[in-house]
Parts: C-alpha cells; structure tokens; sequence
C-alpha cells in the first residue's frame, strides 16, 4: 500500500500542504507534486464529479505519489470505502455535527478492530491483490484518514466528544459556513471565529487529531502552525484562474496598447 505524504508530515510534526481541485484536471496532481504540496482534497461536495471521473483523477495521484483526499457529501458506507478501493488517501466529509454522526462514518471506512469497514482488496489502494490480503487491513488503518467538518455551532459544543471518536483522524473547520451560523459572514477574524478556533484546536489537542483549515495569506498560515494545525489548505484550480486570468488579460492589453 502506497505511503500517505500527510500521514508522514504528521508523524514529523510538520504540516500537510493541500490544494483544492474543484474540476477534473488530470495535470494538477503531477503539477501540485512538483510544486510541492503533499495532497490535493478533490471537491465533490459543490462540484460535480462523475465516478469514472473520480477513479481516473485519483490514480493520477498515484502516478504523482501525492495524497488524494475526496470530500464528499455522501455518508453512505459503501460509497466511502469504495472511495477509499479507488486509491483515495483520506475522505473529508462535510456538516459533521455529533459524536454519533462521526463515529458512524469512522465504522463506515476502518477496518476492524476500529471499523467495519468491508473487506475485498482488489482495488488499487491494495494494488490489485498483487500480495494478498494479511497486511492490507492495518495499512490501511495506518495510512488513510478521515476528517470531518466542524461547520456549525452544534458542532462546536460537540467538538470535545466528536475529537474523542475511535477512528477519527483529522478535524477541519468549515470557516464559511461556521462564520455564517455564527453571525460573522465571511469575517475570519471575528472574536466569535477566534474563540471557536480555539475550542477546536484545544479539543484537537486533548484527543491527538490533526487540524486545520482553508488559510488565504502567508500570515495566515504562520498563525495556524503557531496555534498546531497540520491540515492547511491554500490554493485552488478555481482560485487560480480567478486571479491568474485579470493578469493575463493585462498583458495583453499591454502588448495591444489598449490599456
């Protein structure tokens, strides 16, 4: 079974380096690699994926050695762990409110004694069965992940008891949604944003699980390694055509003398 980058930054203490991937781009994972990130979480929450589309990106990432997390909107058992058969590295899965609702999903893709997670071992997270089945249920254990989405105030006053879950591996703030329902819209230094994010990295702390979230400024992101994140996320396919396209089309007004 294929190694995690994030797994081993973790064990390091460093932070993981993640990207989005809003559409289905098969050079990103090789660029992304080769820029230096160790995982790309590919959106399938509010972007369409189709699961051939899916495999085929997945499997790239394979082809780049970098990790490759799917945040999905399903909580259905078999539609995770298939993702899990297809290669994927970690699952994010959004809108996690309670200690229930995250314990269900660590049963869903751990294998036991963490899970019930079932067994086949034909797919490419176990490399084609090419050497059985003894050793893939631990590696498995060891090298995937799941995090789940801190997006509300339920969750918030649940964080303690959703850290403590058997089988969870990774807590990420939802900072869009959680400054939404928390009354500052899109304002991530509000006292109420603040606050929370120290409950969640002191709760994070306490029970041993990575953390982090979307980070938009070099400052930013010192602030979140001082404060222990591991998990930080900065860079998008959608982010950089928003601001790379205004730039392109500068220089050719230039080059035109029509600016």
């Amino acid at each position: 079974m294929r190694s995690s980058l994030i797994r081993s930054r973790i064990r390091q203490g460093k932070a993981a380096r993640i990207a989005c991937l809003y559409y289905p781009t098969t050079m990103l994972p090789a660029h992304a690699a080769k820029a230096g990130y160790d995982a790309i979480w590919l959106d399938a929450e509010h972007s369409t994926w189709e699961r051939r589309e899916l495999q085929r990106l997945i499997a790239h990432h394979h082809l780049a050695n970098i990790d490759c997390i799917v945040r999905t909107g399903s909580r259905n058992a078999t539609d995770l762990y298939h993702l899990l058969e297809d290669g994927a590295t970690g699952l994010m899965i959004p809108l996690v409110n309670t200690a229930a609702e995250a314990h269900a999903l660590a049963q869903a893709v751990k294998f036991f004694p963490l899970g019930q997670r079932g067994l086949d071992g034909a797919g490419l997270d176990n490399d084609f069965y090419l050497n059985g089945t003894l050793a893939y249920p631990a590696a498995a254990n060891a090298e995937t992940f799941l995090i789940v989405q801190i997006e509300t105030p339920e969750a918030l006053e649940n964080i303690d008891a959703i850290a403590a879950v058997p089988g969870l591996d990774g807590l990420f703030i939802g900072p869009g949604d959680l400054s939404l329902r928390l009354g500052c819209p899109l304002d991530w230094t509000n006292p109420k944003m603040v606050a929370a994010q120290a409950t969640f990295a002191a709760a994070a702390a306490r029970h041993g699980n990575a953390w982090g979230r979307p980070s938009g400024t070099a400052e930013d992101i010192a602030l979140l390694k001082q404060q222990g994140a591991q998990l930080i996320a900065h860079g998008s396919d959608f982010g950089a055509v928003m601001r790379l396209l205004p730039e392109f089309a500068r220089t050719l007004k230039t080059g035109l003398g029509e600016d």
